[in-house]
């Protein structure tokens, strides 16, 4: 089969961005650039543009003037066309809808208390419109076919922008949100798949579809139901029925989550634990951690701690749902059973991603892209703090008097230090004094000058910087792609049983998982 298609649309494509990169770099764009604040993005806008237009190009002059046969040229290059395309709507996105949308709500003024705009409540960035867009081209318009082989790769930028994501953790960070995760998964994600088993027996539906919902609600979506499909002997139309229904639950948690969220004032951590347990599917818990912090990584870093927590379960899972069908299956007399090799499917369908994203925070926990003690991408160093970044005497003498406070030895002891010293003197005295300001036992202007002396003694590494930049691209194109496969035909496959029986059981652990992070889940880390 010829993968390429014979169409000049990806030349178009390289032309316009090159275009773009030229009138940005002259300033040409200036009066738009202005009123949409993008003073900032003028660089990114300038490079990004003219590399990839430059790789449209010349790809798109192959794709519309060379012969095509069939082989690897023809399967890779081929799969450009869709990556570009991807890309681009991403670009107007990013730079154009996001900053517009965000500006006409700015103009409208504040919709709640707390000049808090419509785009703020309503999580109106760049991930919710890439999706969105995406979703209305493939229903509305449909995917052009010159693009078509390559739209799979959004799922790629997903993957590489989690493996990525390893290289942003420290250990101290990883511990605790690990500790913290395990818990919460191993209730939750054992509760579900227990829950739909027994809903799935009372309503009586077939053990088949009753093991693979359990396993796509219960654990990681879509991947796991693939994975526990062999070993409860799943037929096509189960399978595509559970994917539908996490499909539509999916869509509409990510939609949904990010509002709740915010209206309850989450913190990163909680919002992050919350969406990590929360959301059936791995791609819409990275939508919906973006969605609510589009300008920062610290909400998705806590989410895929637990998205990749719960992937870890699967295996037991499998294990789990192998014994169960065989021991329902028998109990109903059934003679036709077939041998599965459990180890073999778990090995098969087990994410190589996650194993990517252990590899990538080994590395980044021996120092190679920073210090080794780094904290959320930040490391330590408080040896050449400038004299502006040290408190000064109203900061001080704010301090004093609101030391008296505190009612925790530790807590005093390192305020008072800092006090002596005008900065932080250590990562134990940041993790103390970052407690008292997220306590919100001071006032204000102390918690102010607490949170300026820990941001003078904490530094990202260039490298880590960049991985941010790139991070924020891969799930920009992932995202918006992912948008590109939700239609509205796949989401028809729910099945009525299935779709009432996993919804139910979706909003039991999306609601009681949030009460659980209200009550007991603290913003420190």
């Amino acid at each position: 089969m010829v993968y390429t298609r014979k169409s000049p649309a990806l030349t178009i494509i390289g032309l316009i961005l090159l275009a773009h990169s030229y009138l940005v770099k002259n300033g040409q764009l200036e009066a738009v650039v202005k009123y949409l604040s993008l003073t900032r993005a003028v660089g990114e806008m300038t490079q990004l543009s003219l590399i990839f237009g430059g790789i449209a190009l010349v790809v798109g002059l192959w794709h519309w003037f060379a012969d095509h046969k069939e082989g690897d040229l023809d399967y890779y290059l081929g799969s450009v066309a869709g990556g570009i395309f991807i890309l681009f709507v991403a670009m107007i996105v990013k730079w154009y809808f996001d900053p517009l949308v965000a500006q006409l709500s700015r103009e409208i003024g504040p919709v709640i208390p707390g000049r808090r705009f419509i785009h703020d409540v309503f999580g109106l960035n760049y991930v919710v419109l890439g999706i969105v867009l995406g979703m209305v081209i493939v229903n509305v318009f449909k995917i052009p076919e010159w693009a078509q082989h390559g739209v799979r790769l959004s799922r790629l930028g997903l993957k590489t922008g989690v493996i990525l994501l390893g290289t942003l953790y420290s250990f101290r960070e990883l511990v605790h949100l690990g500790q913290l995760s395990v818990v919460m998964i191993g209730v939750f994600v054992l509760g579900s798949v227990w829950l739909v088993l027994l809903i799935g027996a009372r309503r009586k539906i077939p053990n088949s579809m009753g093991g693979v919902l359990s396993a796509g609600v219960g654990v990681c979506g879509v991947s796991a139901a693939v994975a526990a499909a062999p070993v409860v002997q799943a037929k096509s139309e189960e399978i595509a029925y559970t994917i539908g229904t996490i499909l539509v639950f999916g869509v509409i948690c990510m939609f949904l989550f990010p509002v709740v969220g915010h209206l309850l004032g989450m913190g990163y951590v909680q919002f992050g634990a919350w969406a990590g347990t929360g959301i059936l599917n791995s791609a819409q818990v990275a939508g919906a951690a973006l969605a609510f912090q589009p300008n920062g990584i610290e909400t998705l870093k806590v989410a895929e701690i637990f998205n990749i927590t719960r992937v870890l379960f699967l295996p037991i899972i499998v294990l789990w749902l192998a014994v169960w069908y065989v021991k329902r299956e028998t109990e109903a007399g059934a003679t036709n059973l077939v041998q599965v090799d459990t180890g073999k499917v778990i090995i098969e369908k087990f994410p190589v991603f996650v194993l990517g994203f252990i590899a990538m925070f080994l590395l980044s926990s021996t120092g190679v892209f920073a210090p080794a003690q780094h904290y959320q991408g930040r490391y330590f160093d408080n040896t050449n703090v400038s004299g502006s970044r040290l408190l000064n005497d109203a900061e001080l003498t704010t301090l004093r008097t609101e030391s008296a406070k505190l009612q925790r030895d530790d807590q005093k002891a390192a305020l008072g230090r800092l006090i002596d010293n005008k900065k932080v003197m250590s990562i134990a005295d940041s993790d103390v004094l970052r407690g008292i300001v997220s306590a919100r036992t001071l006032a204000g202007p102390a918690n102010a000058a607490i949170t300026k002396a820990n941001g003078a003694v904490f530094h990202t590494a260039k490298m880590i910087a960049a991985f941010r930049d790139w991070l924020t691209w891969l799930f920009a194109f992932g995202l918006t792609g992912l948008g590109m496969q939700i239609t509205i035909a796949a989401m028809r496959q729910a099945g009525g049983e299935p779709l009432v029986i996993g919804s139910a059981v979706g909003v039991a652990k999306a609601v009681l998982s949030l009460i659980v992070v209200v009550m007991l889940v603290r913003e420190t880390i």
